[in-house]
């Protein structure tokens, strides 16, 4: 036999999560930051420049970058 659900009723079979929640960008591109600059290379330095050129922290990156080539 079979009833109308409500809106506010918990449905019996709610399917599970098959992905975790999407991670917030800022903190994914503040690691991504630290990690270049732990590699302490121009190569790491220029690669986050790349991939993430209108970051805040690309302009950190972009001043290391000059003193590492002074």
């Amino acid at each position: 036999m079979y009833r109308k659900a409500n809106a506010g009723e918990p449905s019996a079979a709610s399917p599970e999560r098959t992905m975790p929640p999407a991670r917030n960008p800022k903190i994914a591109v503040a690691e991504e930051y630290e990690i270049a600059r732990r590699r302490g290379t121009a190569e790491a330095l220029e690669l986050f420049i790349a991939r993430h050129p209108d970051s805040s922290l690309a302009e950190r990156a972009r001043t290391e970058l000059r003193q590492m080539k002074r």
